[in-house]
């Protein structure tokens, strides 16, 4: 069998692994970044404003098409701001606390 120098020239995942997770790790951190922006940059509770990475994303009604952030999976920009409208930025504590019940959603979220 002849030796095809054009298959020698595909890459496999195994050989990009690295560079394709850095790429979905990059991606990931500018649509939370955009999605904070686009819900108001701070935690609709208390005003908390200082750290991205402590900022959530809590489904008002429960209902989610998708997490945001679950798998690794990256969608477009537009099918995340559907789900987004779905949501309320909050602070880690007050995620916390919305969950366990001893805080609730401002009135003005729940339309």
């Amino acid at each position: 069998m002849p030796y095809n120098k054009c298959m020698a020239d595909k890459r496999k995942y195994a050989d990009r692994r690295e560079e394709l997770i850095k790429a979905v790790a990059k991606r990931r951190r500018k649509i939370k970044l955009l999605s904070v922006q686009y819900k108001g940059g701070k935690c609709q509770v208390c005003g908390y404003n200082k750290y991205l990475g402590a900022l959530d994303l809590h489904h008002i009604d429960g209902q989610k098409s998708f997490g945001i952030a679950d798998k690794g999976y990256t969608r477009s920009w537009e099918i995340t701001k559907k789900e987004l409208d779905k949501c309320i930025l909050v602070c880690a504590n007050c995620h916390r606390e919305i969950e366990a019940g001893i805080t609730q959603l401002p009135k003005e979220t729940l339309g």
